[in-house]
């Protein structure tokens, strides 16, 4: 049987160093208080799970969607603003 092996690394201009990059960074920082919401969502969630939800349980659950989905559309929001602020040429 004959092995097939790469005889030299196949290219890549630069080689993944295991570290994100300033712009990666950059992007979950962004993100951060949209990922930070669904946190919050999933810990409401879980406490949930092996019980039935009291109405304080509920509204926490309610206060964390609503949080979500004013993370993801200020998110949305700034993504739209960067990309039309430069306005056409």
């Amino acid at each position: 049987m004959k092995s097939i092996a790469a005889l030299q690394a196949v290219g890549t201009a630069n080689p993944f160093d295991g570290e994100p990059s300033d712009a990666e960074l950059d992007a979950i920082d962004r993100e951060m208080p949209a990922i930070l919401a669904g946190i919050a969502l999933l810990d409401a969630e879980i406490v949930t799970i092996d019980r039935s939800p009291t109405e304080l349980d509920e509204r926490r659950i309610r206060r964390a969607r609503r949080r979500v989905l004013a993370a993801r559309r200020e998110l949305a929001n700034r993504s739209v603003g960067v990309s039309l602020s430069g306005g056409a040429a």
